[in-house]
């Protein structure tokens, strides 16, 4: 894979899937990368977040990838996460994918997306599900959203022999919005999450430490 890197914020609206509908001043794709691009590393929210768990202090920024898609067992379209941050810690490489987030969603839930599933949907979520180790008959008011972005993360973070993943949510939302979403998922997956601002570990997958954090821009 050849990357160019992104020197100005017309460098991510190009990579978003539909430009001219997503690339908006109140749309979390232009709040995250007006944020990230003018950052020297991590935002300062985001570093203060990772230094709440010892997996994630004192973690440096490597390299971070807009729009990075990771292709997932299952039908032809990979997974698009809003940016992808390669970071090392003291104890290791670490994979995050970050989710922007003002008022939109985390998309439908499972019960929603797998109506009138084709084959391919159905491998994808029998894939996905032995990949995180849930349940296939889980809560289905869950976000399918929040699936393959976790997924994404350990797939990366077995690609380049990373020790840990994390999946950060770098929300810009006054009221929090979709926050209760979240906090559902990391209960599947058998954390909890109390409150905003603190790196939750919970069980790892595949040998592979995983967390999830929400970060307040």
């Amino acid at each position: 894979m050849i990357l160019v890197p992104a020197t100005s914020l017309d460098d991510w609206k190009k990579l978003l899937a539909s430009p001219d509908k997503h690339w908006k001043e109140d749309y979390s794709a232009h709040a995250l990368a007006t944020r990230w691009q003018d950052s020297r590393g991590f935002p300062p929210e985001i570093s203060a977040l990772l230094g709440t768990n010892d997996l994630t202090s004192g973690a440096t920024l490597l390299l971070a990838i807009p729009e990075h898609q990771v292709p997932l067992a299952g039908g032809a379209r990979a997974s698009q996460t809003d940016l992808w941050a390669l970071a090392r810690t003291a104890s290791g490489l670490i994979s995050m994918a970050v989710e922007g987030k003002v008022s939109e969603s985390f998309g439908p839930s499972i019960g929603d997306w797998e109506k009138d599933a084709s084959s391919g949907k159905r491998a994808r979520w029998e894939a996905l599900c032995a990949l995180l180790e849930v349940n296939r008959d889980c809560d289905r008011d869950v976000r399918y959203q929040l699936f393959h972005r976790t997924a994404s993360a350990l797939i990366e973070a077995k690609r380049f022999h990373a020790k840990a993943a994390s999946v950060v949510v770098h929300s810009f939302s006054a009221t929090r919005e979709s926050l209760s979403d979240f906090q559902r998922f990391v209960r599947l997956m058998g954390g909890t999450m109390a409150a905003p601002g603190h790196m939750m570990s919970v069980p790892a997958r595949e040998g592979i430490a995983l967390c999830f954090g929400w970060a307040q821009g």
